[in-house]
């Protein structure tokens, strides 16, 4: 049985192991990567298999993941050419910003390429990937494909179009940005630290996760929740006269022209 292989150990490649594994997923895991440390972490969280050279990784594969960061991705390619291994008919980039066009001239093997960003939340089944293929994949690549991520949460196909868009707006900084900004200010405003931090993830949280099981609009929700003349009323409208949604619209604006950026290297 061929094996599914992650050329590159960081924090999604472990993330999106220790989800699968998590989910009784009891696929080969081979990992190849230029730091033992990563490796060993991996192979004790995940049991994963440890790939000594590039090339046998590559040639093991039934589905490679190219799972470097952004600046690496041509390089890494380059090195699998100048190895010789044979590839794998299916190879995934979690490389943000990288298009399928570069991808296909920096390799120049006959492979057909798909690009994924698996959220870090997959570590405990609760991605999200949104994912995009090349044309010429093929109806058992993209079932493959979704098979793998919809065992660590939802799985969105898109245009390559819209990656980067939503790349810059599903990542789960931006809660955890907003849980760090919304518990600083609780704490200034006179609760202890810890009493903050848990009233901005009720704020947060709880709300957001009604939202996900009501199966209410967001717009009826803010309703009930922000009466006129209440509280969470007057809190909203400072906040957005302050420049809330523009500074929102700033951070998306900017994670796509980096997102961009990523793409020219």
């Amino acid at each position: 049985m061929r094996a599914t292989v992650f050329l590159g150990g960081g924090r999604i490649t472990g993330a999106l192991c220790a989800g699968l594994r998590l989910a009784g997923d009891r696929r080969r895991l081979v990992v190849y990567d230029r730091h033992p440390e990563k490796l060993r972490a991996l192979r004790r969280e995940s049991r994963v298999k440890i790939a000594r050279d590039l090339k046998s990784a590559v040639e093991r594969a039934g589905m490679l993941i190219v799972a470097v960061r952004p600046s690496s991705v041509k390089e890494m390619l380059a090195e699998v050419v100048a190895c010789g291994a044979r590839p794998p008919k299916l190879c995934i980039s979690l490389a943000a910003g990288i298009p399928l066009q570069n991808l296909r001239d920096w390799w120049g093997a006959p492979v057909r390429w798909a690009r994924a960003m698996p959220s870090p939340v997959c570590r405990i089944d609760r991605g999200f990937t949104p994912v995009c293929f090349d044309h010429d994949a093929t109806k058992k690549d993209r079932a493959l494909m979704r098979r793998m991520f919809e065992q660590v949460g939802p799985v969105l196909e898109l245009r390559e179009s819209q990656m980067d868009a939503i790349t810059a707006s599903s990542s789960p900084t931006h809660g955890y940005h907003a849980l760090k900004a919304l518990a600083e200010a609780a704490r200034k405003s006179g609760l202890d630290a810890e009493t903050a931090l848990l009233a901005a993830a009720h704020a947060l949280g709880d709300g957001i996760e009604y939202w996900r099981e009501s199966g209410e609009a967001l717009q009826d929700l803010l309703a009930e929740a922000a009466t006129p003349g209440g509280i969470a009323t007057a809190t909203m409208a400072a906040m957005d006269q302050a420049g809330y949604p523009r500074a929102v619209a700033s951070g998306i604006r900017a994670g796509i022209e980096q997102a961009k950026k990523n793409a020219i290297r």
